[in-house]
């Protein structure tokens, strides 16, 4: 199989002055004519996001998988249960048509599927194993047949997918990702039929040798014409596409070392042809990172949010069970710094849309840590259920849990 071409950042940011200064652009390149802020339309911290109406919610177990005996924080009237445990690093998640949950466990290297009904997940199915860390999983259908795609550390592999039986062969669709560094590769169908992936950087700050890394790229779905459209993101992590728009957004991991209030974590709109400014710039307001560094053409965030607070997955709030008043919205997954002297604890977010725009943040789950920053689990993906429920994967206990919203 022949390698899927990737375009290199030059030709991207030739690509987009051309778009700033009238000229002919790319036309790979040219779809997304969204302009850009020139400031983030959200800047929060934890401290902006506290919510004040959470209250003390008790984690079930119905199926006694031993849940830990803790208190979570959530809206008045939420319920949480755990639904599965004993999963080496679960990450992201998907449903099928049928309502069966795929699950990749990273550090298990295999794919799982459980059955839902009722609010439970039926018994752990292995579907794939073997596997290097597939963190993302995803369904998409071409010519009639389903595939299960896996983001691996060094590639993407795709399988036919039945949801009544087992998986096909492995085809390799994107191979020779780099590895090191950053690991996670997130995969991601949008409404026009193409395959996204995001690729983290190889450090904290540096050139990259290859052109792919710390990228949003977009392909044909078997892999195919690999292009690059969006680069300057340290470690985009999570993908999601809003169901109304169909605006491509992402979680992304900004740098470290730099003090715990800067720069701000960032959950952003990612325009095609657009520069994000890792690493010769700084969020929210591009400022140099080094001497002489241009900014000039940097695209802030959408929404900026706490430092070091490690964003994940984000999923929007639509479908039916959702209540009412929190249709349409967005909530992100903060996996809780690492090295933050006073640690970013883990959480769910609830950013607030207004057409399409964030107006708000407030926390909607937290008490994952204690206030000395203690912590018994990390969350880390998020799906919503066939039934309008929330369920989150904590990749440090091994749990899932299902967040049933009051509306």
């Amino acid at each position: 199989m022949s390698h899927p071409s990737r375009s290199f950042p030059w030709l991207l940011r030739a690509a987009l002055a051309l778009v700033l200064l009238g000229g002919a652009a790319v036309p790979a390149l040219a779809q997304d004519a969204t302009p850009a802020a020139d400031e983030p339309a959200l800047l929060v911290d934890d401290a902006a996001t506290a919510n004040p109406d959470l209250v003390e919610v008790v984690i079930d177990d119905p199926a006694g998988l031993g849940a830990p005996e803790q208190m979570l924080m959530a809206p008045e009237g939420t319920t949480v249960s755990v639904v599965a445990a004993g999963i080496d690093r679960p990450r992201f998640m998907t449903f099928d048509d049928a309502g069966n949950l795929l699950v990749g466990g990273a550090g298990a290297g295999a794919v799982y599927r459980y059955s839902y009904a009722d609010g439970m997940l039926g018994e752990q199915e292995t579907l794939v194993d073997g596997l290097d860390q597939p963190a993302s999983v995803a369904l998409h259908t071409v010519d009639g047949t389903e595939y299960l795609y896996v983001g691996e550390n060094y590639q993407v592999s795709r399988f036919t997918y039945d949801a009544a039986g087992p998986v096909g062969e492995q085809e390799v669709v994107v191979p020779e990702l780099p590895t090191g560094g950053h690991n996670t590769r997130t995969v991601a169908f949008g409404p026009d039929g193409m395959m996204y992936l995001a690729v983290g950087s190889s450090c904290n700050i540096c050139e990259e040798e290859d052109e792919i890394r710390a990228t949003v790229a977009r392909a044909n779905p078997d892999g195919s014409d690999l292009q690059i459209i969006a680069t300057g993101l340290r470690n985009a992590v999570g993908l999601a596409f809003d169901p109304t728009s169909g605006q491509l957004w992402a979680t992304v991991n900004e740098r470290d070392t730099l003090g715990d209030e800067i720069p701000p974590d960032f959950v952003t709109m990612v325009h095609e042809g657009g520069y994000y400014g890792w690493p010769e710039c700084l969020p929210p307001a591009a400022v140099p990172q080094t001497e002489g560094a241009d900014c000039s053409n940097v695209i802030p965030p959408t929404v900026g949010i706490q430092a070091h607070s490690a964003p994940l997955g984000l999923t929007f709030l639509d479908g039916e069970g959702i209540p009412a008043d929190l249709s349409g919205d967005l909530v992100v997954v903060q996996h809780g710094s690492w090295n933050r002297s006073d640690p970013a604890e883990p959480k769910l977010l609830h950013i607030v849309l207004e057409d399409g725009q964030p107006v708000a943040a407030m926390d909607l789950v937290t008490g994952w840590q204690d206030e000395s920053g203690e912590r018994w689990g990390r969350s880390a993906g998020i799906v919503v259920a066939p039934d309008g429920s929330l369920i989150v994967s904590d990749d440090e206990n091994g749990m899932i849990y299902r967040v049933t919203l009051a509306g």
